[in-house]
């Protein structure tokens, strides 16, 4: 009995044991898939530890001077996660995953980033590594050259913070502080930074440099020398492949003489387009002279120029500054680059233009610079002193910026105002000429048709003696430096004087009498607001007969 129960025992601890061993083995099956089908479909993790590849000499001390450090020597390569490092020596922290690197150090990652420096420490839990001395690295086309670099794997982007410089081709450029990101392969760099190519200089306070697009967007003040060119900005982008230059916050571009300042200015060199927009100011010092708009376009190949939204020209060369104002002005320039280049000026629609001693409006006007002309279309008139002369067109020939001649083409009138009686001095002719020195006029002229109404005075009080009307061909009138009449000579004329007491109503003025003080400029701010003349006041334009044309008429032969 005893021996059958102690049997039993044995059997049945047989059967736990067996029955453990496989629960055992199928929990060992049901891992072994479990693990299988969890590779199958999560990627592996690359290993997380810092392998020491090789060393000539390798040593370990815990009670020396570098305790829980393998001391490796000689010709010494790590490993750690697709990147390698080699050096001459090297501390080895294998429990807390880092290492020191001196003498040589070289990190390489892949066939694009290559690091060089004199010392390095290299954390491999956070993939960070601090290289000193002599630091160079190469990405792709690019290389930065430092004394103080941090490098982070993780996020893929490298930081200097005692100098440094990059140089990405014929491009080169330099810092107190950067940053570059190798995967978008964009740079910041911070104080006193400096992108100097072959023939520009960059200067300003924090920039940011785009390597693939070879783009630089400067922040804060900001300065651009190239050639004889110097460009002021405070929010900039330029391309340095392209040569196109985006400027905002109020930037300005000096060549020379010659500055552009606005509000938002692009430049092309390639082409030679320039272009700004808000309130523009250009400033000619040279020829004392200067353009604001509100846009305004340029080529600097073709000569060509375009203004228009409140353009205004400024010229002060004289002791007076004239003040031009339209609605849109154009500039052509012909032979350009060549010893016969020579511009002109467009301006057209509500033109108007003041002087202290001269003010003039007309539909439009141009000036060349070939002959010193100045011509103003359709209804022009122009004031001077007390003096309003008006014709189909009025051409004013310049001499160093001072008035020449002047001619009034078509139905041309001159009218002075003699008191404040509405007494008036006039004078209508087909064409009128009148002759400057030193901007003073000495000598007129009117041909065809000339009619005549003039007011002599007294020579001591100034008092009028009377109303003389003249006809006649030809009249040329002289005038004394202080502006007073000389002379006046006229062939075969016909006259007749009345007293200031006989005169008739019908002789004040003449038929083709107009005065018109109302559309006159007052001030400078004046130009930009236009008073044309009224519906039944626009001259008619005169149509000139042409030259009869002998025709011979042909007749055909007949035959027989």
């Amino acid at each position: 009995m005893i021996r059958n129960k102690r049997y039993k025992e044995i059997l049945i601890g047989h059967r736990i044991e067996v029955f453990a061993i496989l629960c055992l083995f199928g929990l060992c099956l049901a891992n072994a898939f479990s693990i299988s089908k969890s590779r199958k479909h999560r990627p592996n993790t690359q290993d997380e530890r810092i392998y020491l590849v090789h060393s000539d000499e390798l040593k370990y001390d815990m009670y020396g001077t570098v305790p829980d450090a393998q001391i490796a020597k000689g010709h010494v390569r790590f490993r750690h996660r697709g990147a390698t490092l080699s050096c001459d020596s090297a501390y080895f922290y294998q429990q807390s995953n880092s290492m020191k690197a001196f003498g040589h150090v070289h990190f390489s990652q892949g066939d694009t980033l290559s690091l060089k420096c004199d010392r390095a420490y290299y954390d491999g839990m956070e993939q960070q590594m601090e290289a000193r001395n002599n630091v160079m690295l190469k990405h792709r086309g690019q290389t930065l050259l430092t004394d103080s670099l941090n490098y982070d794997r993780l996020y893929g982007y490298a930081y200097f913070f005692e100098g440094g410089r990059i140089i990405d081709g014929k491009d080169k450029l330099s810092s107190d502080w950067g940053e570059y990101h190798l995967d978008t392969r964009q740079a910041v760099f911070y104080f006193k930074v400096r992108l100097r190519s072959t023939d520009r200089l960059i200067e300003g306070d924090t920039l940011y440099y785009d390597m693939r697009k070879s783009t630089a967007h400067l922040v804060g003040p900001s300065k651009i020398t190239q050639g004889s060119s110097i460009v002021n900005t405070s929010n900039g982008y330029f391309n340095t492949k392209t040569d196109k230059a985006q400027l905002y916050g109020r930037s300005t571009i000096i060549d020379k003489q010659k500055s552009i300042t606005g509000d938002s200015l692009y430049y092309d060199k390639k082409t030679g387009w320039a272009e700004g927009m808000g309130n523009v100011i250009y400033t000619d010092n040279e020829n004392k002279n200067r353009l604001d708009c509100g846009y305004m376009r340029y080529n600097e190949q073709t000569g060509y120029g375009f203004a228009t939204n409140r353009a205004l020209v400024r010229d002060y060369s004289q002791k007076d500054t004239l003040y031009l104002h339209s609605d849109t002005m154009s500039i052509y320039t012909f032979n350009i680059n060549t010893d016969s280049v020579y511009r002109k000026i467009h301006c057209y629609d509500h033109v108007k233009a003041y002087r202290v001693d001269m003010q003039a409006i007309c539909d439009s006007l141009v000036f060349s610079s070939q002959d010193s002309c100045m011509t103003m279309y359709k209804d022009p008139i122009t004031w001077n002193g007390g003096r309003q002369l008006l014709g189909e067109q009025i051409k004013v020939y310049m001499n160093d910026s001072t008035i020449r001649m002047a001619k009034v083409i078509g139905q041309a009138l001159s009218v002075e105002k003699v008191d404040d009686k509405n007494h008036y001095n006039q004078i209508s002719s087909k064409n009128m000429e009148a002759y400057f020195e030193n901007g003073n006029l000495k000598m007129s002229t009117a041909i065809g048709n000339v009619k005549v109404i003039f007011y002599p005075q007294d020579d001591k009080d100034s008092t009028l003696i009377g109303l003389n009307y003249t006809e006649t061909d030809t009249m040329k009138m002289y005038l004394t430096a202080q502006r007073q009449l000389d002379k006046i000579w006229m062939p075969k004329a016909q006259g007749t004087l009345y007293p200031m007491t006989q005169i008739p109503p019908q002789k004040y003025k003449l038929e083709e009498f107009a005065w018109f003080e109302d559309l006159r400029p007052i001030d400078k701010d004046d130009v930009f607001e236009w008073r044309g003349k009224n519906k039944g006041e626009l001259l008619k334009q005169q149509v000139r007969h042409k030259a009869p044309l002998l025709e011979i008429e042909s007749k055909g032969v007949k035959e027989e």
